[in-house]
């Protein structure tokens, strides 16, 4: 399979051009940067950047000649209005040169992602797909659920549009096909059968319950399965049952009948799509300037799921542009179907379709069914995008509201685009750690939250407000170092803070050292009792508001505040976790995992590791004369 391109490949062939002049917008300085470019700007394929005076990428664009495509860009007149303000912008491109435009194609994508320029239509939810994966490096291949990359030799079946639903298959598949889905470390180190081959959810073969050929068999019929051939399976397990009640074996026969069962729950919570093998569904709606785009997917004739999306930066640009930019940042690091059924055709699909080709095994196809099963799967996304779209644009305005009541409240001089909440977590000073949220007019931006360790040994255990006062400290002195300027989007426009005065003050103190004066703050304090609904909120000029019980913005405070508890919380404890596992083994300088495992299993804990003789430590297989007197000194350290 191609590889799509990469960008370090073209570094030889890129070269930069710029010009000085103004951070403002300005045409003419704009158009001027372009025409500089336009010079030695070679016919050939290729992938260009518009900058902005500070270096931040506008705008990423592919070309099949770069310099009839870039002269557009001084026709200013025939522009429409968002790139007229991109070209205003301008002050530097980046020129990149490909082989040919599919290869192009490509490239942007990669670089999109890369840059999320402000102009180009961008995917909002840009979070990975869960997969099934069947790993195929071991004897006795493993059955799991996989997020990220798909870097292990075996075989990834999905994406799947959540992890819920392959929770729920993988449970159902355990029941079906009896595969193992611990780790290899778990599965060498057990010496009689987990719980999971009492409740007939795997065939142990870390105990030799079942043989290879048999486990192989088992695995062959996942396989079938997930690739489409559930008939085949279920008749191969009906016909297994047949035989053992034939013979009067019910008990066996009553196993087969139950696996029956569980792969007839699978194909009922996946569905199954008529005369279809493998293909995504992809339907667009439009609305009010906003769209949203639905994707089905579908392998092996079953329907793994389906997801929204609502691309931003689309003002301006026509459906089937919106659709073409979706389409190749999606699959920019996403398995390829063989075919791909949309509502409408993208601009330039066969171009699309021929660069998708290129980093698949198999030829793409691009096509708009027109009757039939498909014309009716299709319109079923359709149907799904439109209802996406409708909630979305409702939520929206709701938000949009909030936010707007939400400046008036705190005197905000508009709504916030981006609100960090800030809360601490810890156990009588031990394992102490802060999170922080972040919200605006989109909802909770997961992907900007942030967890925050602390560690200084200045900070009295159990006082928030020394703790408080690392957290922001650490965070608001990062965002300066990176974005002095205040050009980019990071910093915040409300923060909120987890306490009363004293936390507020703590928190106005940091802000005032690093001379930041404009950043509004509140603290949220618990009311009397501690009851929800009657909280106080701490102003910088010293007043204290409370809203009323039933206002939706005290509503909306109070979801801010319990999902940072929440993120918080959840830190501390994998925290907690991590130090409550730790061995003291861990510690000792050349105590790798085989002598580790040498010392537990001849002393049973690391406790009696810790108070074992020098002359025990030295009779531990494996354990060498030099490393047990190591291993003495690191527990019985010389005054």
């Amino acid at each position: 399979m191609a590889e799509p391109p990469q960008i370090d490949r073209f570094s030889e062939e890129q070269a930069t051009f710029a010009v000085r002049g103004r951070d403002a917008p300005d045409l003419d300085a704009g158009v001027s940067a372009i025409r500089n470019v336009l010079k030695t700007l070679p016919t050939r394929p290729g992938v260009y950047r518009m900058l902005d005076a500070g270096g931040d990428v506008l705008y990423v664009g592919k070309a099949r000649s770069l310099k009839n495509r870039v002269t557009n860009y001084t026709q200013v007149a025939r522009l429409p209005k968002r790139l007229q303000r991109m070209v205003s912008l301008t002050r530097a491109m980046t020129i990149v040169t490909t082989a040919s435009e599919a290869e192009a194609l490509l490239l942007e994508a990669q670089l999109i992602k890369r840059f999320r320029p402000a102009f180009n239509v961008l995917l909002r939810d840009d979070k990975s797909f869960p997969f099934i994966f069947l790993n195929e490096d071991h004897a006795y291949p493993r059955i799991s659920k996989h997020r990220g990359a798909r870097k292990g030799k075996g075989i990834y079946f999905g994406p799947f549009a959540s992890a819920g639903a392959v929770n729920r298959t993988l449970n159902a598949l355990q029941k079906v096909f009896l595969l193992r889905s611990c780790s290899d470390s778990f599965m060498a180190n057990r010496a009689r059968p987990c719980l999971l081959y009492q409740i007939r959810r795997c065939s142990a073969p870390c105990v030799d319950r079942i043989d290879a050929a048999g486990y192989a068999e088992l695995v062959g019929d996942a396989k079938d399965f997930l690739a489409g051939k559930s008939q085949a399976v279920q008749r191969k397990l009906g016909e297994a049952m047949q035989i053992a009640a034939e013979k009067q074996d019910y008990e066996l026969a009553a196993v087969y009948r139950d696996r029956l069962r569980a792969l007839t729950y699978i194909q009922g919570q996946t569905g199954t799509a008529e005369g279809v093998k493998d293909v995504d569904v992809i339907a667009l709606a439009e609305k009010a300037g906003q769209f949203s785009i639905q994707a089905f997917f579908i392998r092996g004739g079953q329907n793994w799921g389906h997801r929204a999306f609502f691309p931003k930066n689309t003002a301006g640009s026509a459906p089937e542009e919106v659709l073409a930019s979706f389409i190749v940042q999606f699959y920019e690091d996403m398995p390829l179907p063989p075919e791909i059924l949309v509502d409408r055709l993208p601009v330039e699909h066969e171009l699309i379709a021929e660069a998708l080709s290129s980093r698949s095994t198999r030829k793409v196809a691009i096509r708009q069914p027109q009757r039939g099963a498909l014309k009716r799967l299709v319109d079923q996304a359709a149907r799904n995008a439109v209802e996406a779209l409708d909630r979305n644009l409702a939520e929206g305005a709701t938000q949009t509201k909030l936010l707007a009541e939400l400046a008036d409240i705190f005197e905000l001089p508009e709504p916030p685009r981006r609100i960090e909440v800030y809360d601490n977590s810890h156990i009588q000073g031990t394992s102490a750690g802060g999170g922080m949220i972040v919200a605006g007019p989109e909802g909770f931006l997961k992907n900007s939250y942030r967890k925050f360790n602390i560690k200084d040994a200045s900070i009295t255990p159990g006082d928030d407000f020394g703790m408080m006062r690392h957290v922001l400290g650490r965070r608001f002195a990062r965002l300066g170092k990176e974005d002095p300027d205040r050009k980019g989007s990071d910093w915040p426009d409300l923060v909120l803070i987890d306490g009363g005065k004293g936390q507020l003050s703590a928190a106005m103190d940091i802000l005032a050292e690093q001379g930041i004066d404009d950043v509004t703050l509140v603290g949220v304090a618990k009311g009397p009792d501690r009851n929800a609904g009657r909280e106080v909120f701490h102003l910088m000029d010293g007043r204290e508001l409370t809203l009323p019980l039933n206002s939706p913005v005290l509503f909306y405070l109070q979801r801010l505040r319990d999902e940072a508890h929440r993120f918080a919380i959840g830190a501390h404890r994998a925290k907690r976790s991590k130090a409550i596992a730790a061995n003291p083994l861990d510690d000792v300088p050349g105590i790798g995992p085989t002598r580790k495992r040498a010392l537990l299993m001849h002393f049973g804990t690391a406790k009696a590791v810790r108070s074992a003789a020098l002359e025990s430590l030295m009779a531990t297989p494996g354990i060498s004369k030099a490393m047990a007197e190591a291993i003495y000194d690191h527990f019985h350290p010389r005054g």
